[in-house]
């Protein structure tokens, strides 16, 4: 039997998790300059789109997700899980007119800002507890149904008096939650915990018309991802696992979205699992000042630019939603500590320890000078094309092949795809702070050749390859 109501415990934890799954709802949900006229919001959401299963077929985006996770589950523990994701409230403005009644309009402006059409997200949650032994075998369905609605708001000018309103319109959402268990063979009581979310929209595209994604997106799970918590024992890391648990994690299957460990560090009773990929246990930096949603920007240099704006665009990126005029509010009020944090922050040190002469050995046996960076003769010494390093006692440099294993902490999404790929190092590079990078190409790319042209390379440190040949 499956209940959805979280005892006090538990939405203690789920409030933690939030604040790092509030970036994940919320994350490209409207991009600097914030304005709906932008070229970069007429295309909404790009993450966790769960569509209608109807409109699937017509485009690269899915109508589900599956996540597949390992527990170690006490007796007698619950599984408690919320499906959070945005809804699509499509607005409308209408402006009064003398008779009493409202005429639709493209914008309507007032002294602090200009109203004009959007899509707002309303954030939705789906919640439901469920003994783990019920999982057990072919789990349990929890469908869902949200109906749709209309809310209406007047707009009032800066005297008080009503000068038009905001429509705002949603359809229904449906879908399903399906959630399932197997325990698996070895040394302890290991279950892999199945989770899967779907979409269950009867909604078509009207026949005779192309297919419109601005359409479906009304029927859509929009930023959809899972909060998963057991009342009594633990999640095993997925990026992490221990070694005897290597071979089940990777046998698990997760489309569209990745688990991992969430909450405080140390806790393994709490799995978030995202359409982005994470760390275990993420977490908002301390620096940041507030959600600034654009994700292709760095903090600083946005703030910057979103005070730079002219009085303008801030109405208009104030009438676009609310979350956007919060942004030029929080530029606008940001005080100068507060900026100067923005710059970046040090989460860890390392020793480097210089030799006394003409350099120190960094830790893969390179020689390094001891000029300082910015000085032009500290370039002195280094040779890419020649540079060597000791990767497992090996030495590696140009034309030596390895194996890719990316690592864990400093790894683009799109490097776990190369996992046991072999390359060849093109260069032996090292950046201001010593940091040795290596330069390959991937074997069996078509591009390489051109990529060698234009020296356009993949990049890992030496720990993320193990070399392939023979020491030389």
């Amino acid at each position: 039997m499956t209940v959805t109501a979280f005892a006090p415990e538990t939405e203690e934890r789920f409030a933690l998790a939030r604040q790092v799954a509030d970036a994940v709802l919320f994350e490209g949900y409207v991009l600097y300059p914030y304005r709906a006229s932008a070229a970069k919001n007429r295309l909404r959401w790009q993450f966790g789109v769960l569509v209608p299963p109807g409109w699937g077929t017509e485009c690269e985006e899915h109508d589900f997700q599956h996540t597949e996770c390992l527990m170690e589950p006490r007796k007698g523990a619950t599984l408690s899980v919320e499906v959070r994701f945005l809804r699509a409230r499509r607005r409308t403005v209408q402006r009064a007119c003398p008779d009493g009644g409202f005429e639709t309009v493209a914008e309507l402006r007032l002294d602090d800002r200009v109203l004009v059409p959007w899509d707002e997200g309303a954030e939705e949650r789906v919640e439901v507890v469920v003994p783990v032994d019920e999982l057990l075998g072919d789990g349990v369905a929890h469908p869902f149904r949200l109906p749709a609605g209309e809310d209406i708001e007047p707009v009032l000018d800066s005297a008080g008096h009503p000068v038009g309103r905001l429509v705002r319109r949603w359809e229904e959402s449906t879908g399903t939650i399906r959630l399932s268990a197997r325990e698996l063979d070895g040394p302890y009581r290991t279950l892999r915990l199945t989770a899967v979310v779907e979409n269950t929209s009867d909604w078509t595209p009207p026949e005779g018309r192309a297919a419109d994604r601005d359409a479906a997106l009304a029927h859509s799970l929009v930023a959809t991802h899972l909060l998963m918590a057991l009342s009594a024992g633990s999640f095993l890391s997925m990026t992490d696992p221990p070694e005897w648990a290597k071979g089940a994690v990777a046998a698990c299957r997760n489309l569209h979205t990745w688990p991992v460990l969430a909450g405080e560090p140390g806790r393994t009773d709490l799995v978030l699992s995202s359409p982005i990929i994470l760390e275990d246990h993420p977490a908002i930096a301390p620096e940041s000042p507030g959600a600034l949603y654009d994700a292709t920007e760095i903090d600083e240099i946005l703030a910057l630019r979103t005070a730079a704006l002219t009085d303008e665009e801030k109405r208009e990126a104030r009438g676009t939603d609310e979350r956007a005029a919060a942004v030029i509010d929080l530029a606008d009020s940001m005080p100068p500590e507060v900026l100067e944090r923005l710059h970046g922050a040090v989460r860890g040190l390392r020793e480097i320890t210089g030799d006394g002469g003409g350099g120190f050995p960094d830790e893969y046996g390179v020689q390094r000078p001891d000029t300082p960076w910015w000085d032009p003769a500290s370039d002195a010494g280094f040779d890419p094309e020649h540079d060597r390093v000791i990767v497992d006692g090996r030495s590696v440099g140009k034309g030596s092949r390895v194996e890719l294993r990316p690592g864990l902490r400093h790894t683009d999404a799109q490097d776990l795809f190369l996992q046991g790929r072999t390359a060849t190092v093109e260069a032996v590079l090292h950046d201001v702070d010593g940091t040795v990078h290596l330069a390959v190409t991937v074997e069996g790319d078509p591009g390489a050749d051109i990529r060698r042209e234009q020296g356009r390379y993949l990049y890992f440190q030496p720990d993320e390859v193990a070399p392939l040949e023979d020491p030389s």
